[in-house]
């Protein structure tokens, strides 16, 4: 019992450390959705070019940061005839290049492992789209796209094809300003909660435990702490390996970082673990849903790849100029709590200010019918006229 205390003790703290910077992140990031229309991502990916493969990057930020999300999105990007390595790298974008996790990194972690991860989310995209150049054949696109069309279904799909974007306005802050700009932000942010809550308090409850009951004794073991160059690539090689047996993916697995970081894994260790947040088991079996096997086992031989040595390179790069944090490693895993200081009174205004948005949701039409439809294809019309140009 008093294990299970600490470990509850543990996951609360953290929850309550970085809940205000969650409830900014996922409003930002709403507030970008509802400018940003799924119609015109379809259109913008037509090649795998190095513009395009830019494109998809921005796109893939002004995304969700729900990883089922992104990848049911990136499927349908494929079915309606984007390239694939582009909807690939679309998926790389939105699940690390998005404003909320590099928040909730600053504040669970550091600084650094934000810069980090957008330092190496684009160096990912250019590793995976050389490597996907050089081996991808047109046989397993065409296969990919065949297997896309059966229509299998993964987690999250409605989430997927709702675009609740608006169009008109002016500029982009009239449209944020506007009645149906604030019910799209307010549509976006309860639905991406919906999306990863999951995942997010899964995996603050996974780190609770491990935080409690695995001594760092053991992560040094693992991660080899102390052996310098050899440590810093084996980091960077078990990191995607650790994530693929968690389970938890998006935002969920930055708890969990900041966990190993504690325990000795390298920097780039830390943040290849964090990229391999979309070869999770449950996600390689939308793969293989999607895609087929064959394709499924070269995403996950490609992406582990890319994921490991984009973390090596950004750790490289960080120990040449100097920025990696040396000395003691206090991430906000143990000692995060509840206490009169800034994060109360942050929490304290977030939370009114996610009530409002809450509270303009339900007041707009939203409802639990809607959060039911995020996990089945918008297949009705009078589904689709939901979904779409929010009141």
């Amino acid at each position: 019992m008093h294990a299970i205390t600490d470990a509850l003790r543990f996951a609360f703290g953290m929850t309550w450390e970085i809940l205000w910077a969650l409830i900014l992140g996922f409003a930002l990031s709403g507030a970008v959705q509802a400018v940003v229309s799924k119609q015109q991502m379809r259109r913008l990916l037509p090649d795998d070019s190095a513009r395009t493969l830019v494109r998809a990057a921005g796109l893939g930020a002004a995304s969700s940061s729900c990883s089922y999300a992104s990848v049911a999105l990136a499927r349908s990007l494929v079915r309606k005839g984007a390239d694939f390595t582009s909807a690939m790298a679309f998926q790389f974008a939105s699940t690390n290049l998005v404003v909320e996790l590099g928040i909730i990194l600053a504040v669970l972690i550091g600084w650094q492992f934000t810069a980090g991860e957008f330092l190496g989310g684009p160096i990912m995209i250019a590793l995976m789209a050389l490597l996907f150049r050089r081996l991808l054949k047109p046989a397993m696109v065409e296969e990919a796209r065949q297997q896309a069309d059966r229509g299998l279904l993964g987690r999250m799909e409605g989430h997927a094809e709702m675009d609740m974007s608006v169009t008109n306005g002016d500029s982009v802050w009239q449209r944020l300003r506007s009645p149906q700009g604030l019910t799209a932000i307010s549509n976006y942010f309860v639905m991406d909660w919906a999306a990863v809550w999951i995942d997010i308090f899964g995996g603050l409850l996974i780190a609770g435990a491990l935080a409690a009951w695995v001594p760092n004794s053991f992560w040094q073991g693992l991660f080899l702490q102390h052996h310098g160059t050899l440590s810093t690539i084996w980091g960077a090689l078990i990191g995607p390996l650790v994530a693929i047996i968690s389970f938890v993916c998006s935002i969920g697995n930055v708890p969990l970082a900041a966990v190993l970081w504690n325990g000795g894994i390298s920097f780039g260790g830390v943040l290849a673990f964090i990229f391999a947040d979309l070869i999770i088991l449950p996600i390689l079996n939308i793969y293989r849903k999607y895609y087929g096997r064959r394709v499924a086992a070269f995403l996950l031989v490609t992406f582990y790849v890319t994921m490991a040595a984009a973390g090596l390179i950004v750790d490289l790069i960080f120990e040449a100029i100097g920025l990696v944090p040396a000395g003691a490693r206090h991430a906000r895993v143990t000692e995060a709590g509840v206490s009169l200081n800034y994060t109360t009174v942050l929490n304290i205004i977030f939370l009114a200010f996610a009530a409002v948005l809450v509270g303009r949701y339900f007041r707009k039409g939203g409802g639990l019918s809607m959060l039911r439809m995020m996990n089945k294809p918008m297949g009705e019309p009078h589904d689709r006229a939901r979904a779409n140009g929010p009141a």
